[in-house]
């Protein structure tokens, strides 16, 4: 029977899922789209595109389109939204709303996935809570019958959170942010050599209206001298405050000065803080040298960082899963992430905790808008208070609580760990202790430390690592030797420089060398310290932690290159790149790296290769090619990761694919090496690194006063600070050696993104084995 109206008379076979893009555009959006129609489709729904945001959805007509599986192609490293999005007006009025869904049920579509800000994610729910009214509505305006709305009588909504601000709560990232985090730490690292050449002082204006979550991560992420925030205001006297600050870093032998003010900051009785008025301050004040940059739409521009890539596909795989699980009776889900966990949380819940930010701010009640903050922003904030400044009496230790905290790096370099060690350092002197950095590892303490004029083991003050922030490698040099290499001269070393505590930065062998110390402890009285360990490899390899520093700046670079790589396969359209990645034998960087460039195929040490592998997977190719005739961005890469097999290595499996390709389509491998281990560290690393390594050492100091058998009795007293799904936590070394270690591949045991193999294949319609024929590949 023919539909009246064109709306369909019944509900399609098939569950149709609408997604759109709202509100200020985001790097990562693209992928969330990308995520939500391919994993419609391999759930075997059909997935609708939504073009120019609400005003697409009242609109109608060619604006409202069915998404195949090829459409999003290439969309991970494309920036902005390629469905568009625009204000709409018309949608925030019943009579928007009421043509928005006509077009719904005209198209078929009960579930709707939104990507954007608070307010689309609210016009959301609210446009779910008065769908019934709406379709009543239709009915008795004859413009639909109530067999035509039978079918639709309940809308699921789901929410993802797209905001280069970070101002939703309830989450600790939004897609976008850490991108637009990346731009303004590149900008700020580049004004760091003008501002150091010229001694001057730099004023910098970052986004955020109700949200210091850009300006105080970039505080955090750059080492800048002051920041101003709309949660937390200076106090009454901040001006002279913040010249002091600056004044008595000048004096230290500082060069430069950077300021970073959010859009939205003001005063105690917000009076708003311009960078006009903080340039006249430093520049009459102190007379300073200051310029100001406003780094204005660069902030949202761009394509997406690695870690952006990763958040929305996953976020976009989950919201699809949480449309077929809903029932009516299901709140509005929003998907969140919280530490390293995706979760599902009440949508109108994290708006109104947001809008009571903004409340907050309104009525001066300053803490309680830093409560409504994720805890990480809180810890972000007294982070970057405690190291920014290490002249602070009131938070100095009693002389009997006072430590010296050895810091040494013991594995292959990682970017963050400067980032790590200078917080660390600049905590150690606010706190009153004595940071005494170990220079290349284990062996340079053994053999260098009375070394003349300057031995291996040396007191730093905050000068010595002031600039180390945004720097990568090793500053103090890093080694992958043992202590049981010389573990009587390791803890004669111990011995005579005093070490109270130890903060060990690095992988596996960092791990291991904690290990050793802990298992001569009953023979050598100077390893009974307290120690802990601050994974930093990026392999993502350590027992104890789902997240290691270092892993993010890696993941980045990988994926920069082969964003290069694949503009040289889609241009020659039918190429496939086999690309070998790092990672030692844990596939953490190859899968993490498919699921962020849209790989073909992943090869890991965990699940290995094997010929019917291969045979399944060049025929997947030959038939990609086949249906890809004359089609844009059609380049394929595989990554492989340096130990998945030491039969097919790259170059083999290039030359099988090859080989069987017949003439169809091309192969080529390729290898980034050493590129994936240096260059700048991520925003991400940096933060976290900081962040990390206070938690660290306020763990060190918790022991000052202990005996040396009373720390030895404390099985956590040696421990590895890890974030294990939406916590942060030390794991006792003791334990996680027994319990958690394959101490034959260097890794957990339990690898927790090992599950997230399952989306890369997915998303890339890469063939199930059960699917296949086992002789030829073939799907049957």
């Amino acid at each position: 029977m023919a539909s009246v109206n064109g709306a369909p008379p019944s509900l399609p076979k098939k569950r149709r899922i609408g997604v759109m893009t709202s509100g200020g555009d985001a790097p990562g959006m693209n992928g969330a789209v990308r995520a939500v129609v391919r994993m419609s489709i391999a759930k075997g729904c059909e997935a609708y595109g939504i073009y120019e945001g609400y005003q697409g959805l009242v609109d109608g007509g060619n604006l409202i389109k069915q998404m195949q599986w090829a459409d999003v192609r290439g969309w991970l490293s494309e920036g902005g939204t390629l469905i568009g999005t625009a204000r709409c007006m018309a949608f925030m009025r019943r009579d928007g709303r009421l043509k928005a869904a006509k077009n719904m049920i005209m198209n078929g579509i009960d579930a709707l996935i939104i990507c954007g800000g608070d307010g689309s994610l609210t016009g959301a729910d609210t446009f779910r809570k008065e769908w019934g009214g709406l379709l009543r509505e239709l009915v008795q305006n004859n413009e639909l019958t109530a067999e035509q709305i039978e079918p639709f009588k309940h809308l699921n909504i789901v929410g993802l959170v797209g905001s280069i601000d970070n101002d939703m709560s309830s989450t600790d990232a939004t897609i976008g942010c850490y991108s637009s985090l990346g731009r303004i730490c590149e900008a700020v690292d580049y004004i760091d050599a003008t501002a150091f050449s010229h001694q001057r002082a730099f004023v910098i204006e970052v986004m955020g209206r109700h949200c210091g979550w850009l300006a105080l991560m970039a505080g955090v992420s750059t080492g800048a001298d002051f920041v101003f925030i709309p949660e937390k205001p200076p106090g009454e006297n901040w001006e002279t405050e913040m010249c002091d600050i600056i004044s008595k870093h000048r004096k230290l032998g500082k060069r430069k000065t950077i300021v970073i003010v959010a859009e939205g900051a003001h005063d105690l009785s917000l009076n708003k803080v311009t960078p006009t008025k903080v340039k006249d301050l430093l520049s009459n004040k102190l007379g300073l040298d200051t310029r100001i940059t406003t780094l204005g739409h660069v902030q949202r521009g761009g394509n997406a960082c690695a870690y952006d890539r990763m958040l929305s596909t996953l976020q976009g795989v989950e919201a699809v899963e949480a449309v077929l699980e809903a029932t009516p009776e299901t709140p509005t889900p929003v998907i969140c992430i919280i530490e390293n966990k995706i979760v599902r949380k009440p949508l109108m819940k994290a708006v109104e905790d947001t809008h009571a930010v903004a409340k907050a701010i309104e009525a001066k009640d300053f803490q309680r808008a830093m409560e409504l903050r994720d805890a990480e922003f809180a810890e972000y904030h007294s982070a970057y208070m405690t190291t920014t400044a290490t002249d602070q009496p009131q938070m100095r230790l009693s002389k009997e609580k006072q430590m010296r905290i050895g810091i040494i790096h013991v594995g292959a370099p990682a970017g963050g760990m400067n980032s790590a060690t200078r917080a660390a350092v600049a905590y150690c002197l606010t706190r009153g202790h004595t940071p005494v950095a170990i220079h290349n590892g284990f062996p340079g303490l053994c053999r260098h430390h009375d070394d003349k004029p300057l031995g291996s083991v040396r007191e730093l003050n905050w000068l010595d690592v002031e600039g180390w922030i945004s720097k990568g490698g090793s500053e103090i040099g890093t080694n992958r030797g043992l202590p049981s290499e010389d573990i009587a001269q390791t803890a004669f070393c111990f011995g005579k420089y005093q070490i109270d505590a130890l903060f060990i930065i690095g992988g596996f062998e960092a791990f291991t060398a904690v290990s050793e110390l802990r298992k001569a402890r009953g023979q050598y009285p100077s390893f009974r310290i307290p120690v802990t360990v601050l994974p930093a490899t990026i392999s993502n390899n350590v027992p104890g932690t789902e997240y290691s520093v270092g892993s993010d700046t890696c993941l980045n670079a990988l994926v920069s290159y082969c964003d290069a790589i694949k503009q040289s396969a889609s241009a020659s359209r039918r190429r496939v790149f086999v690309v070998e990645t790092q990672g030692g034998k844990s596939g953490y960087i190859a899968t993490i790296g498919g699921l962020s460039i849209g790989a073909t195929a992943v090869y890991t040490p965990e699940e290995g290769i094997g010929i019917k592998m291969l045979a399944r997977d060049i025929e997947h190719l030959r038939t990609s090619f086949a249906k890809d005739q004359g089609q844009t961005r059609a380049g394929k890469l595989i990554l492989r990761n340096e130990h998945a097999s030491s039969t097919y290595t790259t170059e083999v499996i290039a030359n099988m694919i090859r080989e069987e390709a017949k003439g169809r389509f091309e192969s080529r491998f390729a290898i980034p090496g050493h590129v994936q281990q240096g260059g700048t560290p991520s925003p991400m690393d940096r933060v976290r690194a900081v962040r990390l390594a206070v938690k660290c050492i306020t763990f060190l100091e918790s022991y000052a006063g202990s005996s040396g058998e009373e720390v030895a009795a404390d099985e956590k007293s040696m421990s590895v600070i890890g974030i294990r799904g939406a916590k942060v936590m030390f794991g006792a070394m003791e334990r996680l050696e027994r319990e958690e270690t394959d101490w034959k591949d260097r890794r957990p045991k339990d690898e927790s993104w090992v599950q997230l193999k399952a989306i890369v294949d997915t998303l890339s319609g890469r063939p199930k084995p059960e699917d296949c024929c086992e002789t030829c590949g073939k799907t049957k």
